[in-house]
């Protein structure tokens, strides 16, 4: 009975008493829900997603229909909002200035989550030219100093792939995973191919007295005798990108994306954010230090967990510090 309470007063807030009061405070003030949030906030994560929640929020069909707008359409758009809104774009230029930039991220958002899903889905083809290409790309980045004997071969597990034939492996993210890892390898070749090297040579972190506190004799016996864990590259990476989409589908990369991003996000930041949280999930794993490979799904699972709680601060901004994402940076 009480959650029931709560839902009907919840419920009735949200209908009744939250439109009377955005009614009472643009009688107050003399502007409407955009125009506060517009001049009232910086631009960035904070400014756009206030602007999606209005416009998804608001009873106007038309402003709730908005957001799905194709990008084209986008100008038109803002001047029916502000038609709708009773707003005079002469004296109020920069308003339109302003929705237009947060309607390109919201409606880039969204395409952009549309042309990772169809890559996504699109299986590799061991017959299709483009996609072999692509593959035998991945391994000059990777291993420019050892060529590849043949097509099917045992060196593929060089680069952290499970067999012979590497095909099997994009089964889970299809093309999205080769299409990641050859930007990392093809743009961020050094740090890609160190990163590589540690995977299957990765270096040792001492425990502190603190840690050994708190490791049973078992686990301190085997950390004496065994080296510190590696794992497999490529198959990582495809883990990674996994990780990736799902944090582009939840909507936990907006905060990203609409603070790195003037106008729409693109298919290169996504490609970008995946070199970041490779760079920092290989840190990662070095510093969590786990016993053996077994362990690698709760290490994800922590990494995954920072990664959202650093996504939850609207002025956040995942800041790769490598040579593919300067210009993200700088934009």
């Amino acid at each position: 009975f009480a959650r029931m309470f709560v839902q009907v007063c919840l419920y009735f807030y949200c209908k009744c008493l939250w439109r009377c009061l955005k009614f009472v405070v643009r009688k107050l003030t003399g502007q409407c829900e955009l125009q506060r949030i517009c001049y009232n906030t910086k631009p960035g994560a904070a400014r756009t997603m206030k602007i999606e929640a209005s416009l998804k929020g608001s009873k106007s069909k038309r402003l709730q229909t908005s957001v799905n707008v194709h990008p084209d359409a986008i100008e038109k758009t803002v001047d029916d909002i502000m038609e709708l809104k009773r707003i005079n774009p002469d004296i109020n230029p920069q308003l339109g200035v302003s929705l237009q930039a947060c309607l390109l991220q919201i409606v880039g958002y969204r395409n952009l989550i549309a042309e990772v899903e169809k890559l996504r889905r699109e299986p590799y083809d061991s017959e299709n030219p483009q996609h072999e290409e692509m593959l035998l790309k991945l391994w000059k980045c990777l291993k420019p100093n050892s060529p590849l004997k043949a097509r099917i071969s045992k060196q593929w597990c060089e680069i952290g792939f499970q067999g012979d034939d590497p095909k099997t492996d994009f089964r889970g993210m299809g093309l999205l995973g080769l299409y990641n890892l050859v930007y990392f390898a093809e743009w961020d070749t050094e740090i890609a191919q160190q990163v590589l090297t540690d995977s299957l040579h990765p270096k040792y972190r001492e425990v502190t007295k603190k840690e050994l506190s708190q490791l049973s004799k078992a686990e301190w016996e085997k950390k004496k005798f065994d080296k510190a864990i590696g794992y497999s590259f490529a198959i990582v990476g495809i883990n990674i990108t996994d990780l990736a989409y799902n944090l582009l589908v939840s909507g936990a990369l907006k905060t990203h994306f609409y603070n790195v991003a003037p106008e729409a996000p693109t298919l290169t930041h996504f490609q970008q954010t995946f070199c970041y949280l490779m760079h920092e999930f290989h840190k990662f794993w070095i510093d969590e230090d786990p016993l053996d490979i077994m362990e690698f799904n709760r290490v994800r699972e922590k990494f995954y967990k920072r990664i959202l709680r650093q996504l939850q601060n609207p002025e956040m901004a995942l800041c790769p510090h490598f040579a593919a994402s300067e210009s993200l940076i700088n934009m």
